[in-house]
C-alpha cells in the first residue's frame, strides 16, 4: 500500500506496549493523525530521529480501519534545538504545543500549522522575549478562531481616540471609555500589531513592549477564558 506523504509537527506522545508509541501530529494538509510509531523506542528505531519535540518532520504514513493511523518513515527536516537550553522556553514549549492542541479539531486549517512552526522558530530565537511569544501565541489562536476584539470602535460604536482611556468588555469584546480606565492608545496599537500579521521578530523591535505584556497578557488570558 502506498503511504501518504505530508509534514508534521508532534503535538503529543503517547507510550504503547513495550517499544511501540502513539503520536499526535498536526499537518499542514491532513489536519491532526493519530499515527502508531511501531518498535520507534528500540535504540536501533529509525523512525525515532523524526517525532522530536519542537521539530518539523516529513512523515509517510498510511490510514487505518480506526482512528489511528501507521506511521511508515520519517525524515528530520529542521529542529529547534535551541529551545531545549533554556528551561522556561522549553516549558512554554510545551504549554503552547498542548493548548493548539486542546484548541483544535481533527481537521484544523494549514494556519494552525503555520502559527505552531513560527511559534517554535520564536521559541528558538533567544532574543525574543517568551512573555511576547505567548502573548503573540494567543492572539493568533483567538484571530484563527474568528474572536478577534474590535479595535476601531468602542463599545458605543465611537472611534477609539488617542488621548481616551478605556477598560475592555468582555461581554462586547471591545473597549467602552473610561476616565481611569487600565488601557490606553498604546496598548491598542500593539494589540491591532498582535492581531495583525505581524510576526514575534518584528514584534520584539517595538519600543515599550515590555512596559505593555503584563496588562495585556492579564486581558489575552481573560479573553480566552471568557469564550
Amino acid at each position: 500500500m502506498n503511504g501518504l506523504v505530508t509534514q508534521g509537527i508532534v503535538l503529543a506522545r503517547t507510550d504503547y506496549g513495550e517499544a511501540d508509541r502513539i503520536v499526535t501530529m498536526l499537518t499542514p494538509d491532513h489536519g491532526k493523525l493519530r499515527l502508531m510509531a511501531r518498535g520507534v523506542r528500540k535504540p536501533k528505531s529509525k523512525l525515532a530521529g523524526g517525532i522530536e519535540l519542537f521539530s518539523i518532520s516529513d512523515i509517510t504514513f498510511i490510514t487505518g480501519k480506526g482512528e489511528i493511523g501507521t506511521l511508515i518513515s520519517t525524515r528530520l527536516r529542521r529542529h529547534y534545538g535551541r529551545i531545549v537550553s533554556d528551561i522556561d522556553r522549553v516549558q512554554l514549549g510545551y504549554e503552547l504545543t498542548k493548548t493548539l492542541n486542546r484548541a483544535t479539531e481533527d481537521h484544523p486549517e494549514p494556519d494552525y500549522f503555520e502559527l505552531l512552526d513560527h511559534t517554535l522558530r520564536s521559541l528558538d530565537d533567544h532574543a525574543i522575549q517568551p512573555g511576547l511569544i505567548h502573548l503573540w501565541f494567543d492572539a493568533q489562536l483567538l484571530r484563527l478562531a474568528g474572536h478577534t476584539p474590535n479595535l476601531n470602535t468602542d463599545t458605543a460604536h465611537q472611534k477609539l481616540q488617542a488621548d481616551q482611556s478605556y477598560n475592555f468588555d468582555l461581554d462586547a469584546m471591545s473597549f467602552t471609555p473610561h476616565p481611569t480606565g487600565a488601557f490606553h492608545a498604546a496598548d491598542i496599537k500593539f494589540l491591532r500589531l498582535l492581531f495583525s500579521h505581524h510576526k514575534p521578530t518584528e514584534l520584539q523591535k517595538v519600543q515599550g513592549t515590555e512596559l505593555l505584556l503584563p496588562r495585556l497578557t492579564d486581558l489575552l488570558t481573560a479573553m480566552r477564558q471568557s469564550l
